[in-house]
């Protein structure tokens, strides 16, 4: 086992809202609501929450405006035990967002960026040399790809490797895929990718085969409960199974999968061990509601791994 690593997320924070219902509405409907849930939240913060749960050393450039939301920001950095000065404060409302969740985990959800747009380049810039430190750097679309392409220039330049999520999705630039190491996405951010570049190939090795030729050096598609794909450029096609849990509330799953397989991948473990830490963090969470309590520390995720051997 290596050393605790340092990972840098460029993020996003976001208020979510969730709400767990029967079923999900259909357009024009109002349901009643079986419990309603404020967090702090955003695909970046998870990242850096999840990450350091695990034992990671986490910096790194996350957003917020001068409102409540955004002192909810500063207390939930205080939480997680991640330095003050990852975020950002400017002068916009700090973003939030609504889920849906409904009696199966299943859920539905929508995000204003709000703060998280006015991350810039510059703000990157400015940290380069803590991004020079890092062993990986993370990012994921709630923030704008001039930030995220600069944070992955000065990285590639520093010989630090690159993780991307690209969610909520959107079809990454080329350029910003030659620069992406380790690219995660989802089944349907799979078959959109596939989609947006013309691929013809329908079936996800062929997919991941096509996306691993325009730069990514490992690439991974997250299935929900039928497990996960994954491939380097060097190596066979794995798939790993999930964890067999009660699916409580799917939200932040894949946050939690990917801060599991980002510290994993950068203490030097093998892809294959790593995916199957990475798949135990994602059970973790969605046993409980919520998001930020429910991430795993190191002793959570050791306890589902042994709960359910390879």
């Amino acid at each position: 086992m290596g050393e605790n690593p340092d990972l840098f997320v460029l993020g996003s924070f976001v208020v979510a809202c969730s709400a767990t219902v029967a079923r999900l509405p259909r357009a024009g409907e109002s349901l009643q609501a079986d419990s309603f849930l404020v967090d702090p939240g955003g695909k970046g913060l998870n990242l850096a929450v999840g990450a350091r749960r695990l034992g990671a050393r986490v910096d790194g450039l996350i957003a917020a405006g001068r409102d409540l939301f955004g002192d909810l920001a500063e207390a939930a950095l205080r939480r997680a035990d991640l330095p003050a000065g990852m975020l950002c404060r400017v002068d916009c409302a700090t973003g939030a967002g609504i889920g849906f969740i409904d009696a199966a985990g299943e859920n539905c959800l929508a995000v204003y960026p709000g703060a998280n747009a006015r991350l810039d380049a510059t703000m990157v810039r400015g940290a380069a040399e803590r991004i020079a430190r890092a062993r990986c750097v993370l990012a994921q679309f709630e923030i704008g790809d001039a930030v995220i392409a600069e944070g992955f220039r000065l990285a590639r330049s520093a010989g630090v490797a690159t993780l991307l999520n690209p969610s909520p999705f959107r079809l990454p630039p080329p350029a910003l895929l030659a620069d992406t190491d380790i690219l995660v996405v989802n089944a349907p951010e799979a078959e959109a990718c596939r989609a947006g570049l013309g691929l013809p190939e329908a079936d996800p090795e062929a997919i991941i085969a096509a996306l691993l030729r325009r730069g990514p050096r490992l690439v991974v598609v997250t299935r929900g409960a039928e497990g996960a794909f994954a491939r380097a450029a060097d190596g066979p096609l794995l798939a790993q199974p999930a964890f067999s849990v009660t699916a409580v509330d799917t939200i932040g799953a894949g946050d939690a999968f990917t801060a599991g397989l980002a510290v994993s991948l950068a203490e030097g473990l093998p892809l294959a061990e790593s995916l199957r830490h990475a798949a135990a963090c994602g059970a973790c969470v969605v046993r409980r509601a919520g998001v930020f309590d429910a991430l795993p520390d190191r002793a959570e995720r050791d306890a589902m791994l042994a709960s359910q051997p390879a």
